[in-house]
Formats: structure tokens, sequence, C-alpha cells
């Protein structure tokens, strides 16, 4: 059993008209449902969503322990993610969990920690057409999509993106104004897999885009950890040589 939990901050659902009218139910819900459309019915796949304004941002030690997989979207309350829950990411990161950023997830306590940069960027809010151009498609996380992915309406994020040289680049964005970005990048820390994907703005419906679901789907597959829950298994620390 693949158990994959969607983080959500679900403030902007609640507090945001046109948000809400985008996704009634929450990002995290629409997202899970990308995840489970098109699984049969035997499917190993366990989905679970948890947010900022439960218990332990409904991430508690127990609950990371049994997560193969953490999807992360959070925009406009990264500073009240407290830093013992950030910690147990990047520890389960370390131990083999995949994790999947999105969008504005760039900007997040965990990512940038993982990262060890600022993770920022340029951007600018005008709902600007974007081709997001698959650049390496012998990829996992592309498999299915065709050379592009158009999305009609946007939000522009533009280079410089201050975060290390991905270890593959899946996807590269351009902008109707021009701009190109970095918009699906694998890195690996520890036994952990990451994946940032750049689209996902809360008053667009960037996630009922079938191929964007797509992506979602084989980025959870390409994360999961390759040694079962808790990764490889390696061992650390001193190792003496057996004596008779």
């Amino acid at each position: 059993m693949t158990t994959v939990t969607i983080w959500n901050e679900y403030r902007h659902e609640r507090e945001d008209d046109e948000a809400a009218a985008v996704y009634p139910d929450g990002i995290h819900e629409t997202i899970a449902d990308a995840l489970a459309d098109g699984q049969p019915a035997d499917s190993s796949l366990e989905i679970r969503t948890a947010t900022l304004d439960e218990p332990d941002h409904g991430l508690p030690p127990a609950v990371l322990e049994e997560t193969d997989v953490l999807l992360w979207w959070g925009h406009e309350a990264h500073d009240e993610v407290a830093d013992e829950v950030v910690d147990r990411v990047q520890e389960r990161v370390l131990e083999g969990m995949g994790l999947i950023v999105l969008h504005s997830g760039h900007f997040s306590k965990p990512f940038k920690r993982l990262m060890g940069t600022t993770c920022n960027l340029q951007w600018r809010e005008d709902g600007a057409t974007e081709r997001l151009w698959v650049v390496d498609p012998g990829h996992p996380i592309a498999e299915g999509i065709d050379e592009y992915i158009e999305l009609p309406e946007t939000e522009m994020y533009g280079e410089p993106f201050d975060v290390p040289e991905p270890d593959r680049l899946v996807f590269t964005s351009w902008f109707e104004g021009g701009e190109v970005f970095r918009s699906g990048c694998c890195y690996r820390r520890g036994n952990g897999r990451i994946f940032y994907f750049r689209p996902g703005h809360e008053t667009y419906p960037i996630y009922e885009n079938e191929e964007v679901r797509r992506v979602l789907r084989n980025a959870v597959d390409w994360a999961e950890p390759t040694g079962g829950k808790g990764g490889s298994g390696r061992t650390f620390g001193n190792r003496e040589r057996d004596r008779d």
C-alpha cells in the first residue's frame, strides 16, 4: 500500500470568493481527485489530506511515518508552519519519503530547508498563457505528455529561480510575455526524491487540466520510496569488522 498525503494551507479557498469558486472543497481535495482518477478498483494507493489549521498542521509523527509521498501546496502562510513540523518533513525525506512541492510551495519552509537557498523568483499575476515544454521526454514524470502542456491563463513565474541546479529538468515554461522558467525540477536529498512542479495558482483551475493531473500521478509514482516505507534502509556510523 502506497500512502500519499496531500498538504494544503486551505486558507485562500475559505477567505477569497474567487479561489472558493475555483476550488470549493479546497485545492487538496481536487488534487486527491486527480490522483484517484483512473485508479483501478483494487488500487494500492491510499490518499490522505492535511491542512494548516489542524493540530500539528495535520502532520503529526504517526502520519508522516506512514506517508510514502507528501504533496505540499502553500502560499500566504509559510511562516505559520511550525519548525518542529518542518524538522519532521526534512527527516522523513532524508529517510526516503518522496516530496512533491507545488506552485508557490517553492517558498515553503520545507522546500527552502531542503534546497539550502532562498528559492526566490520573479512573478507576475496577469493571467498569461503558458506553454509547459517537455524538455526530458524520457523521464517517467513526462510519460503520456506530448511536446507541451498549454495553460490559457496562469500566473507567471520567471527566472532567475534561486534553487540548486536540478538533477533532472523535466519541464521548462514559456509565457506570452517572453519569460521562461524551470518548472519541473527533480532532486535527491538523502534517500528521498523531490519534484518541484510550478503550475497551480489558486484562482485558475490548473488542477482540473487533464495533462497536469497526469503529471501529478506520474510524479507520485516516481517519488515513491524505492526500498519500501523508510527508503533503502542504509546504515551509518561505526562498523567494526567482525573478529573471531
